[in-house]
């Protein structure tokens, strides 16, 4: 048997194709989603499978991905609304990943701005006990806690500026590429891909 396109995009040359085995179309999709296909999430693994790859493709290579029926489709005006419900998925991840992203670093400027006034407050209040010229046992122990407890203010927003915010962008953009990918449904056995 050999492989016959039913419907999606054309795949440009320089392309990375996933393939997806599924029995039928509404595999592809979350079963509990009561949305029309159009917008319907995908199935959680096949999600995983998909993104999983996308993160692993070097950043040069364009993504494709194929639908890969094993026999074709009852309702063909079904598979005409699978490219749009894959990029919409995917916009829909790369929006959502881009408003965490924002609601993160406005986290971190009010993070910054508490961590910042309570070292402010806390260096200060070491300074005082320390500026106190027999400062010993309980004294000395609460300036050096005071000035730990300082710099632990500061943590939170260290972590986002320095560490958070990195992987979300990047998430973001695997989604954008997603997205744009072209997308074709085909049936029957693989005669020859190049890639």
């Amino acid at each position: 048997m050999s492989e016959t396109p039913i419907g999606g995009d054309s795949f440009p040359a320089g392309v990375e194709i996933l393939e997806v085995h599924v029995a039928e179309l509404r595999q592809l999709f979350n079963a509990i989603d009561p949305a029309p296909i159009r917008e319907r999430d995908l199935d959680p693994r096949i999600e995983e499978f998909i993104v999983d790859w996308g993160r692993e493709l070097p950043r040069d290579m364009p993504p494709a991905l194929l639908v890969r029926l094993a026999q074709p489709d009852d309702a063909p005006e079904v598979v005409g609304l699978v490219r749009d419900a894959v990029h919409g998925f995917f916009t829909g991840r790369a929006i959502a990943a881009r408003r965490r992203l924002r609601r993160l670093f406005q986290s971190g400027r009010t993070s910054l701005a508490i961590g910042f006034a309570v070292l402010v407050l806390f260096t200060i209040a070491a300074q005082l006990i320390g500026g106190r010229s027999n400062v010993e046992g309980f004294g000395r122990v609460l300036q050096e806690s005071l000035a730990i407890g300082g710099w632990v203010a500061m943590w939170r927003p260290l972590q986002i500026f320095l560490y958070d915010w990195w992987p979300i962008r990047a998430d973001a953009r695997v989604f954008e590429r997603l997205a744009d990918m072209p997308v074709r449904v085909t049936t029957g056995a693989q005669v020859h891909t190049s890639r």
